[in-house]
């Protein structure tokens, strides 16, 4: 071999590792997705954009990782979610049924609770006073403490009339117990009227321009308020999880 066959081999192999090296994919956010997802497990809550910033390194570009992590997940027994503002690993829907478990619970939801908190989900931010209006009867301040204890009401400030009563709103895990990304997922009046629940006479107008467009119960003896129409509704996604030994009933 002459010399010039011999510094053509060496070069040759120079950029054939070179090139083998170039061809390694770099993950730059490799550590910073691990410790993402981490965070994320281990949480008991789910979490906003800016906590979990500062668990993260400076720098990182947290949207993109939560797109990726979001992706990984996608196919597999728990998803990613993004709940309100927030986000958390969830149970996948399609194995929800599965993962049920039948237990007993102390405290029984009742039926004022549900129409409550039907009343507090359509109509939020709303009084005390208010909620008596428009159900027609008084509410116990037990009943309202049942629904704090939940955590799925809040304080939303006080209304700027005599008295300056307070309001109240659902909070963050009422739409995750549902499985709701935001209030803008309660069922409507179409939705309502495509499950039977109203037939399609002229709708009502329940309080305030902010909430729920109502219409007639089909197929009634007697008059249903709104509230217990809609209250019905929620009762069916509260019975199981509350109260699992009237479905084994």
């Amino acid at each position: 071999m002459d010399v010039s066959e011999e510094f053509s081999f060496e070069d040759t192999d120079a950029e054939t590792s070179e090139g083998r090296n170039s061809e390694q994919p770099a993950q730059p956010d490799g550590r910073a997705l691990r410790l993402l997802e981490a965070v994320l497990f281990s949480a008991t809550e789910p979490m906003s954009v800016e906590a979990l910033a500062e668990r993260l390194p400076e720098g990182i570009d947290l949207r993109a990782l939560l797109k990726v992590l979001q992706a990984d997940y996608a196919e597999r027994g728990v998803h990613l979610r993004k709940i309100e503002n927030r986000w958390a690993f969830r149970t996948a829907e399609d194995l929800a049924a599965e993962m049920r478990v039948q237990r007993k619970v102390a405290r029984k939801m009742s039926r004022a609770a549900i129409e409550m908190m039907s009343i507090l989900a359509y109509h939020q931010p709303v009084t005390r006073a208010e909620i008596e209006e428009i159900r027609g009867v008084a509410v116990s301040k037990g009943t309202l403490d049942v629904l704090f204890d939940q955590g799925w009401i809040r304080p939303r400030g006080r209304r700027q009339t005599p008295g300056k009563p307070m309001t109240w709103g659902t909070t963050p895990k009422f739409l995750d117990h549902f499985g709701l990304t935001s209030l803008k997922d309660l069922p409507g009046i179409q939705e309502l009227k495509a499950a039977g629940l109203l037939d399609a006479r002229p709708a009502l107008t329940a309080y305030g321009d902010g909430g729920l467009d109502h219409g007639v119960l089909a197929d009634t003896k007697e008059p249903e308020t709104a509230e217990e129409r809609v209250a019905r509704e929620v009762e069916e996604e509260l019975s199981e999880p509350l109260n699992p030994d009237d479905s084994a009933a």
